[in-house]
């Protein structure tokens, strides 16, 4: 864990999050403390792609655990490994800020080469058993990375997963960058230095400790995938249902599905044309809803003033807009991480 002074600082980071008011420590109580207790002391600071997910604390819990359960804690897959996982992914969904997060850290485990790389789409040099992690993770690769146990393959893609949900709701609620948006650009490279010491990963946390943050649940049948690792299978779970409970319109979740079938991740362009058509057929009501939910499912990064501005006009609630784009980013990447291999095809 990062040094008091330091944590402090850190904590202002939460600032940097758009259109909701974080908890702040001070004021965090019950399941909100809980979670920010495992996080400074098993992810080394107050990180606020989890942070901004506070006002909602069961959307919160789950957040956590996916990211614990299958990054932070100690599993059978190595933490570079899953670092490289993270930033593949991040890279494949333009998330700019988590790509610089996961390649300071792979930096910090001493291979800041591949972190360098990993960031170039045009890069070659890859060795070839890091080169076939990456684009199977990111959906480039149909194949699973060769000489890697199912338990192993399920914690990997349970990072996958885990970042394609995180992914979303960062382009939404952040910037692109970790940094402070008060950081001068000459101090950029010393400022992400620092940064890059905390997030090192020291020790092996113990597997598991976040799965009593949330009730049993059982495993919904597009999380099939991690059924050869029990504990990736039980955070899963219960973070599934924890967001599956939140208040979203039976026609929006309907709308959002039907949408993703089928989809395997490209980009939807960069105008927001396709939307309208899609919320003819809505009650008027449920349309700020469904285009909140629809861009951050599909185009996360399209999600801005103006569609946040729209939404609250009937829906003033912080709390209801995390859950809302928390609902439609998991429904999104268990959909993503449903399709991934997970055998190599018969010859």
């Amino acid at each position: 864990m990062a040094p008091i002074p330091v944590r402090l600082a850190l904590r202002r980071s939460l600032r940097e999050v758009k259109y909701v008011h974080t908890v702040p420590v001070r004021k965090a109580t019950g399941l909100v403390k809980a979670v920010y207790r495992q996080l400074e002391r098993d992810f080394g600071l107050l990180a606020p792609p989890i942070g901004l997910h506070s006002v909602a604390p069961e959307v919160l819990a789950a957040a956590w655990t996916m990211l614990r359960e299958s990054l932070v804690a100690a599993g059978v897959a190595s933490r570079a490994d899953k670092e490289i996982v993270a930033t593949s992914v991040s890279r494949a969904n333009t998330c700019p800020y988590c790509v610089e997060v996961h390649s300071m850290t792979l930096g910090s485990l001493g291979h800041g080469a591949v972190a360098a790389a990993l960031g170039d789409p045009e890069a070659t040099d890859l060795d070839e058993g890091t080169a076939a992690l990456a684009g199977w993770a990111a959906g480039e690769i149909a194949a699973p990375p060769a000489g890697r146990s199912p338990e192993e393959i399920a914690e990997l893609v349970g990072v996958a997963v885990t970042f394609h949900y995180l992914n979303r709701m960062v382009n939404v609620f952040l910037g692109p960058s970790p940094l402070p948006t008060k950081v001068p650009e000459g101090a950029r490279a010393t400022v992400l230095g620092l940064l890059g010491r905390f997030l090192r990963p020291t020790g092996n946390p113990i597997p598991g400790l976040a799965l009593n943050l949330l009730p049993e649940a059982a495993a919904a049948p597009d999380l099939a995938w991690a059924n050869e690792n029990p504990r990736v299978q039980t955070a899963f779970a219960r973070a599934a249902r924890a967001v599956e409970q939140v208040p979203v319109p039976a026609a929006v979740r309907e709308l959002v599905r039907a949408e993703l079938v089928g989809w395997d991740g490209s980009p939807m362009g960069i105008s927001r044309s396709w939307v309208a058509p899609l919320l003819v057929g809505l009650p008027i009501a449920d349309r700020p809803v469904a285009k909140l939910a629809l861009l951050t499912a599909l185009a996360s990064s399209q999600v801005d003033e103006a569609v946040i501005a729209e939404f609250r006009e009937r829906h003033a609630s912080d709390q209801i807009l995390v859950e809302v784009v928390s609902w439609a980013s998991l429904t999104a990447a268990r959909a993503l991480g449903a399709r991934l291999p997970l055998v190599l095809a018969a010859l």
